[in-house]
């Protein structure tokens, strides 16, 4: 399996605290509330617990409680923040700990019709036997319905008007009517533990803004970017640990170079707070999950191309080639970045890391150039 979700890849934890969970569950959870927090935020010792829990979520832990509380009381549950701020791999999270099935996702994109969140059929056996409970294909929100579990929609505020104008009666209704079928069997009710985990980005508004209707039945957690150097470092590394782990790659992450990454994105965000036009903006959002693809490029190079050692060099070619999305624009902005912050830095550092990635900063900027 390329990619587990979070139900399989944490299935012993997920045993593990529901085989000694004895709170009270609303609905058909699969672990109390509390459980839920823990499998999460991770275990420490007022817990009690005899094993301990790792953090798979780095954030605010009133976040997670509001959005375990908003769910518990049977109401839809918006992330909504800035790319690479985690919104989805927290909204995963939540319904494999609460329902053990986080894969009931509609995709949101212009291209989502109501079909996606309702019902289609299927029309071989439509025409050979009849519209039929049968012959019906229920979306995956409507599989959450009928199951009692989480159902989610990623980037909302792609979908059109349409679309979410039907989310708005399953989210106030909490059934779905099938005119096609007889009237004794056209009615599909949610039951209790249904709800909808939706994510938006920020950065989308005026594609497809929500109606004051829809945003009614949402409740609303913002998540902001990670600008603490200590827990997105703590991100990065837990992410990276992953991609090793997925490779079988026995690689070091050097702490110095992680740093100088870490160092390198809030330097280009403070330069793209102080700009006063989108030309000297790098396109990038430069998300903390921007920081771990940079990454990542960086370590598979040193696996497949270099002597399996992560070098300085190598992190800022893989800085510039993720990061230089328009040609010249970004370019300049990088290679201003390059003269006026890191060669400073390298004189300063001299023989050290600094000097190095100044060098492979340089070397990537001119053969894009």
């Amino acid at each position: 399996m390329l990619r587990a979700p979070a139900e399989i890849k944490f299935a012993e934890e997920l045993d593990y605290l529901e085989s000694i969970d004895t709170s009270p569950k609303p609905f058909s959870w699969r672990l109390s509330p509390r459980m839920v927090r823990i499998f999460v935020l991770g275990s420490d010792r007022a817990d009690g617990l005899e094993r301990e829990i790792p953090q798979k979520w780095f954030g605010d832990r009133s976040f997670v409680e509001r959005s375990i509380v908003t769910l518990a009381s049977d109401r839809g549950l918006l992330l909504i923040g800035d790319p690479g701020t985690g919104k989805s791999w927290l909204a995963e999270l939540l319904a494999a700990a609460i329902s053990r099935n986080s894969t009931l996702v509609v995709q949101g994109t212009a291209g989502t019709t109501e079909d996606h969140i309702k019902y289609s059929w299927n029309v071989s056996m439509v025409i050979a036997k009849g519209q039929s409970k049968a012959s019906m294909i229920p979306s995956p929100i409507m599989t959450a319905m009928e199951r009692g579990v989480i159902g989610r929609f990623e980037e909302l505020t792609r979908s059109t008007s349409d679309v979410q104008d039907a989310l708005i009666s399953i989210l106030s209704e909490k059934y779905v009517s099938i005119p096609e079928l007889p009237d004794d069997d056209n009615i599909v009710f949610a039951q209790p533990g249904f709800s909808i985990i939706a994510t938006a980005n920020s950065r989308d508004r005026g594609v497809n803004d929500l109606s004051s209707a829809l945003k009614r039945r949402f409740n609303f957690v913002r998540i902001p970017v990670v600008t603490n150097k200590k827990s997105e470092a703590e991100i990065v590394r837990f992410r990276t640990e992953e991609l090793l782990r997925r490779h079988q790659i026995e690689l070091e992450l050097p702490p110095t170079l992680l740093d100088i990454l870490l160092q390198s994105f809030a330097d280009l965000r403070a330069a793209a707070a102080s700009a006063t036009s989108d030309d000297e903006k790098l396109e990038s959002a430069l998300s903390t999950a921007e920081q771990i693809g940079v990454l990542e490029d960086a370590i598979l190079h040193s696996q497949f191309f270099g002597d399996s050692t992560l070098k300085a060099a190598t992190l800022a070619g893989s800085l510039v080639g993720s990061l230089a999305r328009r040609s010249p624009e970004d370019l300049a902005i990088l290679n201003k970045y390059l003269h006026g912050v890191v060669e400073p830095r390298s004189k300063k550092d001299e023989g050290g890391p600094w000097k190095e990635f100044l060098d492979g900063g340089r070397e990537a900027i001119s053969t894009l150039s």
